[in-house]
């Protein structure tokens, strides 16, 4: 029976209230100098003060991008009034914080003014921890600062200084508030609700299509998931991941090096794996390794370990991998179908590593998904989770262990080590994005296990194709208990 999506929305907005947006609000005007959870951040905000006026929402928030987000051609017309004029001056970015161990002082990059070195209050940091972390975007309050004398006596000339901060991101997240009242849905409404968070209609969408949407959320809330998925391009693959998170970035194509993904060893900085939950290597067979033998050497061992190193660092990470590409489709009567096999869609130094592909906990089939055309067909015309409270949400599950939860239920056969660790990992991630209270019925655990079994068994098969001696043809079954 079809949900009716009103009263699903007006459900939504009473027990979550103040954590709901107006999806239809946010795809009427496309804000392009921002992530979506921004403008979704500022919305919600905007929501109770002009009420229904979607027009003046809109246009406020269009207006304080414009006023505030620099463009690239007015750096110089920026650092000219802060600097030399000594003005103040507002920017919309996303501010990072690192610690200069030398010289025992705190200092802020400021991205869209290619700035690594600026001053920034205490105060700012004490009262934004994750600036000292992920980075947190914000409205930013730039003013020239004073020079100052470190510990040794040297005087440090940092010509700008962050003195207001306004994070763009809802702050006290209740978690367990957040478990507790998903009780109050059924299992259809729920799938619903993630499809429209996302920012898509439901209505367009079949059962199957929207459990592989929601297979996206999976290494957002689950730690050190390697998932690959293909598909036609519009499909939405790189949008979501784009805009559904704060703590994922999207690598697309061109050239990657160990100094950016692990550890740079010139600046001691810790690389993107060490930062974010989740690396997405987008257009993957664009992908370039500086280093081909030092790359996949250390990108296999910690998609099987979690541990990395490079020079004098060691370290361990809780970051998942998404390797995702476009490949080409044809129809069959069962449904849409890759042309050729899935590892042809990878770089020629991933294709035939059997061993980096059997690292790959699941193949999440995106050539089923249909292309996303019109903004009044597939786009949600109704309330969804705002972006900004629920990527703190997706960040806060991924501390929640559904594994053991899950192999106390669960018993899989014709299984390597390997497999078990991929189908459980994949399956504990699915169900803390659909159960996060853990009250999952026999049906519901048959759902969860048959796509995780699904997913990792698309390896299994590939490997043997691949290499039929060392890897047997065998279907993975699983049982509950």
């Amino acid at each position: 029976m079809a949900i009716n999506q009103d009263e699903l929305g007006a459900k939504l907005k009473y027990y979550y209230s103040g954590y709901v947006v107006n999806k239809k609000i946010v795809n009427i005007q496309d804000i392009r100098q921002v992530p979506k959870f921004v403008s979704e951040h500022l919305l919600t905000k905007l929501a109770e003060e002009y009420e229904d006026r979607i027009g003046e929402k809109i246009g406020k928030i269009i207006e304080l991008i414009t006023n505030f987000y620099p463009e690239a051609k007015d750096r110089d017309k920026i650092l000219d009034k802060v600097i030399i004029r000594k003005q103040t001056h507002k920017i919309i970015d996303e501010i990072k914080v690192e610690v200069d161990e030398k010289h025992e002082i705190r200092k802020a990059i400021i991205p869209s003014l290619n700035i690594r070195d600026a001053m920034i209050l205490d105060s700012i940091v004490e009262e934004n921890p994750e600036l000292l972390s992920s980075g947190i975007w914000g409205l930013v309050s730039l003013r020239p600062s004073d020079p100052i004398t470190d510990d040794a006596g040297n005087k440090l000339t940092l010509p700008i200084l962050i003195d207001s901060f306004t994070p763009f991101h809802v702050t006290n997240i209740d978690v367990d508030e957040f478990i507790e009242k998903r009780k109050y849905f059924t299992m259809e409404e729920w799938i619903d609700v993630l499809i429209n968070t996302i920012g898509l209609n439901p209505d367009v969408y079949t059962e199957r299509q929207k459990l592989i949407l929601i297979s996206r959320f999976v290494p957002l809330v689950e730690n050190n998931v390697n998932l690959l998925e293909l598909g036609p391009r519009a499909t939405g693959k790189t949008y979501f991941y784009r805009n559904i998170s704060f703590y994922t970035r999207i690598i697309s194509g061109g050239l990657i090096t160990p100094a950016q993904l692990f550890f740079n060893i010139a600046r001691k900085t810790i690389g993107e794996i060490g930062i974010k939950d989740c690396i997405v290597f987008d257009e993957i067979a664009k992908i370039r390794f500086g280093n081909v033998d030092e790359m996949m050497g250390k990108l296999k061992d910690y998609m099987e370990s979690g541990h990395f190193e490079r020079g004098p660092k060691k370290a361990t990470s809780l970051c998942s991998l998404v390797f995702m590409g476009n490949i080409d489709i044809k129809p069959t009567e069962s449904g849409y179908v890759p042309i050729e096999d899935i590892n042809y869609s990878l770089p020629d130094f991933m294709r035939g590593d059997t061993a980096f592909l059997d690292r790959i906990n699941a193949v999440v089939p995106g050539w089923e998904m249909p292309k996303i055309k019109k903004t009044d067909i597939h786009l949600s015309k109704n309330y969804g989770f705002s972006v900004d409270f629920f990527s703190e949400i997706l960040h806060e599950l991924r501390k929640k262990d559904f594994s053991s939860f899950l192999r106390d239920k669960i018993e899989l056969e014709n299984v390597t080590i390997r497999d078990e660790k991929s189908i459980f990992r994949f399956a504990s991630g699915l169900a803390k994005i659909l159960f996060p209270n853990k009250e999952i019925n026999k049906d519901g655990l048959k759902l969860i296990l048959d796509i995780a079994v699904e997913y990792r068994q698309k390896i299994a098969d590939l490997l043997h194709r691949m290499a039929p001696g060392e890897y047997e043809k065998k279907k993975i079954e699983y049982k509950i208990k």
